[in-house]
């Protein structure tokens, strides 16, 4: 039953009780009088006792009129007053009970389930703050104290100039995992909060695609490992930065993931009208479980490889392909690799 037959039907039900009192009233009075009328002809009697009767029965309806509003009108109203005060405060455990079974709402249910939903999700989304907030400052706290470390070192007058280089080299390791941190974060935040998309324009996507595995080269060649690209020629309308986004943490996770000498697959295929990018590798792989996480925020599979990363890149990627229109899945077996497959519309 819609919400809009609801109120019609309430409104019905209030409109004939109110009829039912002014005619029960009318009737009791009209009835008394002429009663008394039959038994006295003393009509100063009568109206005195007419006007105690009228009275009588006003007062008996205004008592109903008190108890019914009590009941329906004032509890309902205190409880989800007292819930919203509740709220208010930061508790997002309150839950409502409905009076009445599913499907026999009335208003007041309605609002007690939409406050359920709505502190449902107040609940999940203060979780998943706090959960953030944890886990930044974790990710923040372990460059910085490498920096602060390493900084302290390399004042020591004592150290040779080969070690000093090599302190250097660890500080600058962990200004750039810093600084690729919070440029994660602003980009990530920028996304979910604002939701600004860029202007789109015509994009080569297999022009695209290579030059993200040409910036990569320097890592691809100190691994030894294998690249395959199976391009079709394709042109999307979309956003470039963005797409340079995704594809540069699907190819960095390739590459990171994938052992010396191993082999990294990219295709790119125009099926109906539809671009399937997949990204393959042959590197550790990851569990079913992993994969039904690993586009959460800060979510790490493997742990082994924490330092290489921030656990941010994934969901910044499905963030993303979210907002421009489109789809990511992963098909991984441990030990056996993984491939991540993204698919666009908006095909030229």
């Amino acid at each position: 039953m819609n919400n809009r037959r609801k109120k019609a039907i309430v409104t019905i039900n209030g409109t004939i009780m109110f009829f039912f009192s002014i005619w029960l009233t009318v009737t009791i009075a009209v009835s008394a009088f002429k009663l008394m009328v039959d038994r006295t002809s003393d009509m100063k009697k009568v109206y005195i006792v007419m006007l105690f009767v009228i009275l009588f029965l006003s007062v008996l309806w205004t008592l109903a009129d008190l108890l019914r509003r009590k009941i329906m009108v004032e509890k309902p109203t205190e409880e989800i007053l007292i819930a919203t005060e509740k709220i208010a405060r930061g508790d997002f455990s309150v839950r409502l009970t409905p009076k009445y079974i599913y499907g026999k709402y009335d208003e007041y249910d309605e609002i007690r389930e939409n406050i359920n939903r709505m502190t449902a999700e107040l609940e999940k989304s203060e979780i998943l703050k706090n959960d953030f907030i944890s886990n930044i400052s974790h990710e923040i706290k372990t460059p910085l104290a490498i920096i602060q470390s390493y900084a302290t070192l390399i004042n020591d007058p004592t150290i040779d100039s080969e070690e000093r280089q090599r302190y250097v080299k660890i500080l600058c390791e962990a200004t750039k995992r810093l600084t690729a941190l919070i440029n994660d974060i602003l980009k990530l935040n920028k996304l979910e909060n604002q939701g600004i998309i860029e202007s789109k324009e015509g994009i080569r996507l297999h022009d695209s695609l290579a030059e993200a595995v040409i910036q990569f080269e320097t890592l691809i060649e100190a691994k030894n490992l294998e690249i395959e690209a199976d391009l079709d020629e394709i042109t999307i309308v979309s956003v470039k930065s963005y797409l340079d986004i995704i594809w540069n943490n699907l190819i960095s996770n390739a590459i990171k993931f994938t052992e010396n000498g191993g082999k990294i697959t990219i295709s790119l295929k125009n099926d109906n009208g539809r671009a399937i990018i997949k990204v393959s590798d042959t590197g550790c792989g990851i569990s079913k479980e992993t994969g039904m996480r690993i586009f959460e925020k800060f979510y790490q599979g493997d742990t082994s490889h924490a330092q290489e990363g921030n656990g941010l890149g994934l969901a910044l990627v499905k963030k993303i392909i979210d907002i421009i229109g489109g789809e990511i899945s992963v098909e991984s077996e441990i030990g056996r690799g993984s491939t991540f497959t993204v698919i666009l519309k908006d095909l030229t």
